[in-house]
């Protein structure tokens, strides 16, 4: 997925509100920004950071900046390497969507159609429905992941998460109902060796993943490319059911 607009560089002031950023822009410039993020962005949000944001040209938008990436620091202090993450949490559907469809993705390929934003279920809309004659329909839910607490070791979620609950336990009643039901954890970093459920943040949600596997819910995590122009998808990662369970 290429960014529509070149990236703007600034640095983090500070994020507050849940969705707001203060920047200060290369020029001097200080503007506040939208955070599409509604998590606790640990890691994330360090005064100072190096960040990028896209512009919009809608009129109708309060803020025409939105906070796309953040570079975090990695390494000993003598050896840091600047890393990118992305933390709009609204582009992960995309991504995941354009890489099924240049067969990027071998799990969830072969569907003759695919479509977003489907209602199914107790009021909820899968992110992704795939179909194709002669075979069950394939629903599929995309989370954005970009905690790491570890290095190398990704989690999800970083804060309590209600409404992901419920998409474990519609996933299940979809497998339940004879369909085809996967999560896949898109990783907005280049620094994951593996993914895992971090249970101590949001033990429910913990809990609700390994009732979904147990029901037949298939769960992949994909980590991905990050430059200034694109976010594309890598390749796949190890999935541990929680941060205590891998080697």
């Amino acid at each position: 997925m290429k960014f529509e607009t070149r990236l703007v560089p600034g640095r983090l002031i500070k994020r507050y509100k849940r969705f707001l950023a203060d920047v200060v822009l290369d020029s001097g410039e200080e503007i506040t920004a939208h955070c599409a993020n509604p998590g606790a962005m640990t890691g994330l949000k360090e005064p100072g950071a190096r960040i990028w944001l896209s512009i919009s040209d809608n009129p109708k938008r309060k803020l025409k900046y939105s906070w796309e990436l953040i570079e975090v620091k990695e390494g000993r202090k003598r050896a840091l390497v600047g890393r990118l993450v992305g933390i709009n949490t609204n582009v992960p559907n995309g991504i995941v969507a354009e890489a099924i469809q240049d067969n990027q993705i071998p799990e969830l390929g072969g569907y003759g159609t695919l479509r977003r934003e489907v209602k199914y279920g107790a009021a909820s809309r899968i992110d992704i429905l795939l179909a194709d004659e002669g075979r069950p329909d394939c629903y599929v839910e995309v989370k954005n992941v970009h905690l790491m607490r570890r290095q190398g070791l990704a989690e999800f979620p970083d804060s309590v998460t209600k409404r992901g609950t419920k998409h474990l336990g519609e996933l299940a009643n979809m497998v339940r109902g004879g369909a085809r039901a996967v999560m896949l954890y898109l990783i907005q970093r280049t620094d994951a060796d593996a993914f895992s459920i971090a249970s101590d943040i949001d033990p429910a949600y913990g809990r609700a993943f390994e009732e979904a596997e147990q029901a037949g819910v298939e769960m992949l995590a994909y980590d991905c490319h990050i430059s200034l122009s694109a976010i594309n998808v890598a390749g796949p990662v190890s999935v541990f059911k929680s941060s205590g369970s891998q080697p």
